[in-house]
């Protein structure tokens, strides 16, 4: 059955005149990109943009994919680069936070576990504010070293894979996380200095991995692309 054939296999058929494969392919990893194009731009419109240039970049140059990599590593470089040019066009500089409806994909790509329901509806508030603070100060970040982040510390890709997307060296994604935790150490020290005994899982992991935001609002999945 054509749902049984591997990423390879799709991307071929679709360079072979197939019509359905490449909305095959792009529905098995369609939840994963939109998490990172959604955490890279900011908010919802931009993602939506972002990914939708992505994919019509991948869909009209799949004949140039050489094979040297997964496809689906290939998927996030056009997807992911396409946001960057998205951000470095407009010469974006984010200052709202970033979207809290990633909660419905959390179990089908992100690595970023939720945080425990509060019981107490004052720590509850807390635990909302101390979200936003985070997700905030991650939309202050580079936009390099904020996909960097994305996808290392909050998609969990090793660095060579990030690296393999971002089309760039190890060491530079290395670089652009390092420098990426540090900023985001100095913009969170009254979180991470406010004295609390208790662990907060709205505080960064890995040292900078904030988990999805519990929204009350229902989770909207990623567009389909025109």
């Amino acid at each position: 059955m054509s749902t049984e054939r591997t990423d390879h296999e799709l991307l071929r058929a679709h360079v072979d005149g197939d019509p359905e494969a490449f909305g095959i392919l792009f529905h098995r990893h369609r939840d994963r990109l939109w998490a990172v194009a959604l955490r890279t731009m900011g908010n919802r419109e931009d993602a939506a943009d972002g990914l939708q240039d992505g994919l019509v970049a991948a869909y009209r140059r799949a004949a140039t994919f050489r094979g040297d990599a997964a496809v689906t590593t290939w998927l996030h470089r056009v997807v992911v680069n396409a946001c960057l040019d998205r951000i470095r066009a407009a010469k974006v500089r984010r200052t709202e936070t970033l979207p809290d409806d990633l909660e419905e994909y959390r179990d089908r790509g992100s690595l970023a576990a939720a945080a425990p329901a509060a019981d107490d509806p004052a720590d509850l508030s807390v635990r909302e504010e101390r979200r936003r603070l985070v997700l905030g100060a991650l939309a202050e970040l580079p936009a390099e070293q904020r996909a960097a982040l994305v996808l290392v510390d909050m998609e969990g890709y090793p660095v060579a894979d990030a690296a393999a997307m971002l089309d760039c060296a190890v060491g530079t994604v290395k670089s652009r996380c390092s420098r990426g935790r540090a900023r985001l150490a100095e913009l969170l020290a009254p979180l991470l200095d406010d004295g609390s005994s208790e662990p907060d899982h709205a505080l960064p992991r890995n040292p900078v991995c904030p988990g999805p935001v519990e929204s009350d609002d229902a989770p909207r999945g990623p567009p389909t692309p025109a």
